[in-house]
């Protein structure tokens, strides 16, 4: 399952100059160093990263960079008590990691994403889709709530204790009033997840069109709607977005534009535009990222991309805005941060995952990718915790 990963290979060159800058960024950060026999270097108040066998952790991220640094992890060449703390400094701190002179360095590691993976059709997103999302509908089960979703939650600032699944029908409220649904509507979503937002678009009395690229999901969200007992007022369909026709009174669409690819952005607002019935609304909820740094990574191949999400790429507000100004007759007329709220859903996400592990391991799913996702969620965390990421609900109409 996973080849090659346990060899870091050899770069005595790479492996010093990547051991000479992380002990040079610690003496900077707020975060320390943990040798094999228990000296440390750095700030011993900030988290701490320990290392377990050095010389292949400086190997792999010589070699690869933050992707090295993400396998260095998932083998155990490194730990950490406060993984989420090591990475939230990581993150508070990027632009500064690596002095300015050898950041040209990137080029010798970053070879950008793989062409098989970067979503051109419908078959490319399917099957980005499926490495994802088609893991198991078991395993999302296990550290999601009830609701099934997977996206940030919308959070209650005066209810702090608030359980996950009140703060999940929160955000899709808040969506679908962005997007101004109904009774005897008829809604479009895109990206049908495991079919809670069309459930609660139904429940509100519109007649809902889903659509989605996992085979998987499509047959859990059938099933409960089913068991919602509003089948009857949804369509879920297994196809492209692009494959869409109809008119439709509103559009929804969760946190599945960062799967769509910068190239095929247009071509997204295009539809929606093409599909939307006059004075309909779009309610859009997606990851955004600061525009300078999209411009700087928006080529790059990440760990991300190779373990998680294959062919995504987070938008900026600032791009979104552009997209739609150039290629529809729709702007942005509402929006409101949940950045914030991701943070704690992740958090929440994470607990819950570590705490069913010998339940993960139990569905066939090894160390590695136990620890695998341990980092993915971790790392998420940091990001949107630093403000790094944001998480943006957006309304959307013909100004």
């Amino acid at each position: 399952m996973w080849p090659g990963l346990r060899d870091p290979g050899k770069n005595q060159l790479r492996m010093t100059v990547a051991r000479g800058l992380v002990r040079a960024a610690v003496k900077r950060l707020p975060m320390h160093l943990v040798w094999p026999d228990g000296s440390l270097e750095g700030d011993p108040q900030g988290p701490g990263l320990r290392l377990i066998r050095p010389e292949a952790f400086f190997t792999r991220l010589g070699r690869l960079g933050l992707i090295g640094f993400g396998e260095a992890w998932m083998v155990g060449d490194w730990d950490s008590d406060d993984l989420v703390g090591v990475l939230r400094t990581l993150t508070d701190h990027v632009e500064e990691l690596v002095p300015r002179p050898l950041r040209g360095l990137r080029r010798l590691y970053d070879r950008g994403q793989p062409h098989e993976e970067v979503a051109a059709d419908a078959a490319v997103s399917q099957e980005n889709v499926h490495r994802h999302y088609d893991l198991s509908n078991e395993l999302f089960a296990l550290f999601l709530d009830e609701s099934m979703m997977y996206s940030a939650a919308w959070f209650d600032p005066e209810r702090p204790d608030e359980p996950l699944v009140d703060a999940q029908h929160r955000k899709i409220d808040g969506i679908l009033d962005l997007a101004g649904v109904r009774a005897g509507q008829h809604v479009l979503e895109i990206g049908t997840g495991w079919g809670e937002t069309a459930i609660r678009a139904a429940r509100r009395g519109a007649r809902v069109t889903t659509l989605t690229l996992s085979v998987e999901q499509a047959e859990l969200a059938r099933v409960r709607a089913e068991s919602a007992g509003v089948s009857d007022r949804i369509t879920i369909d297994v196809r492209d977005y692009r494959e869409a026709t109809g008119t439709y009174d509103a559009v929804v669409s969760v946190e599945m534009v960062e799967a769509v690819g910068e190239r095929f952005w247009p071509e997204y607002f295009a539809t929606v535009d093409r599909l939307l019935a006059p004075g309909g609304r779009f309610g859009l909820q997606s990851i955004t990222m600061p525009h300078h740094r999209l411009e700087a990574t928006k080529s790059s191949y990440t760990w991300i991309h190779k373990y998680v999400f294959p062919g995504g790429l987070i938008p900026s507000l600032e791009a979104i805005d552009r997209t739609l100004a150039r290629h529809t007759s729709m702007a942005v007329v509402d929006r409101r941060s949940i950045g914030l709220d991701y943070a704690e859903t992740l958090h929440r996400w994470r607990a819950t995952f570590l705490g069913r592990e010998p339940e993960v391991r139990a569905l066939g799913f090894d160390e590695t990718f136990v620890r695998m996702w341990d980092f993915y969620l971790a790392y998420s965390e940091a990001g949107f915790a630093s403000g790094y990421l944001d998480d943006y609900q957006l309304g959307i109409a013909r100004p």
